[in-house]
């Protein structure tokens, strides 16, 4: 059995999330702020100070300032978007998204929970566009944030 390297995967995923990122900005483009979510990876905060708040599968940010998680809640709130998940897994990204049900949704996460959020979300009929992580792994990641900052202020 012949297996990708592990960069010639990630270069794929990359490839078809920039590529779905472009067909779908339009749509979501579209969706008001108000039917909008936000997912963040929970291992993006900073778990030596974070002060957010526990809620079983997510986090809720507390906007302690000890990471970027911080500046994308308050810019969240203030474009009046639904809600932010800082989420623990994709079950729980699964149980939001049927019980919250969002037009649109912006994830921030590794490339590759970006393709499968795509594919997931295909059928659904919710626009989603995805910002990368700039550092990926399981703990300390970080994204930059002029390009979420630019992804959650598109309008039509």
């Amino acid at each position: 059995m012949c297996k990708f390297p592990a960069k010639n995967k990630e270069h794929a995923y990359k490839s078809f999330t920039v590529k779905q990122n472009n067909l779908q900005a339009e749509m979501f483009a579209l969706v008001p702020f108000n039917k909008r979510i936000v997912f963040a990876p929970h291992c993006m905060r900073n778990v030596s100070v974070c002060t957010a708040v526990d809620n079983g599968g997510y986090y809720v940010c507390a906007e302690c300032g000890g990471c970027k998680i911080n500046a994308i809640s308050k810019l969240v709130k203030q474009l009046n978007y639904k809600a932010l998940y800082v989420a623990k897994g994709g079950r729980t990204i699964e149980k939001i998204i049927e019980k919250k049900k969002p037009e649109a949704i912006v994830g921030i996460a590794c490339f590759f929970e970006g393709d499968q959020a795509f594919r997931v979300l295909k059928d659904m009929c919710i626009a989603l566009q995805f910002v990368s992580l700039t550092k990926d792994g399981c703990t300390a990641t970080d994204t930059d944030l002029i390009k979420v900052e630019k992804i959650l202020k598109q309008t039509n």
